[in-house]
């Protein structure tokens, strides 16, 4: 059975920076395409981040790549979101996925994500 436990949400002010991880147990970390989105209540799902298998190749929501940074240690099953210069509109649930990749390459498609993890809280204040 494979968990997705999301971590390093909180509070933070405006301009403020955190980092996020996901780490994933119950299956082969290196096999999956790794995914940030990010969710507001009452709004759609937002795609922010992916990251391919490898990590060689990473993909970001335009509005995001000037200041969110993903990575990944296979070695330690893990993802990361780097957010810095964060804006109240930040405010969401950020979720991570895994998406089963024959081949490594980014996945931006929500539905195309196995696994979802039950997110964090992160929260920005003016």
């Amino acid at each position: 059975q494979v968990q997705l436990v999301e971590s390093g949400g909180g509070l933070v002010q405006a301009g403020g920076s955190l980092r996020l991880s996901c780490a994933m147990s119950g299956r082969t970390f290196s096999s999956y395409a790794m995914g940030w989105f990010r969710q507001v209540p009452g709004l759609e799902r937002e795609f922010v981040a992916t990251i391919s298998r490898t990590g060689d190749s990473t993909y970001y929501a335009d509005s995001k790549k000037d200041r969110f940074t993903i990575s990944r240690d296979n070695d330690k099953n893990t993802v990361y979101l780097q957010m810095n210069s964060l804006k109240p509109e930040d405010t969401a649930v950020y979720l991570c996925a895994a998406a089963m990749q024959w081949i490594s390459r980014v996945v931006v498609a929500a539905r195309e994500y196995q696994y979802w993890g039950q997110g964090t809280q992160v929260t920005v204040s003016s």
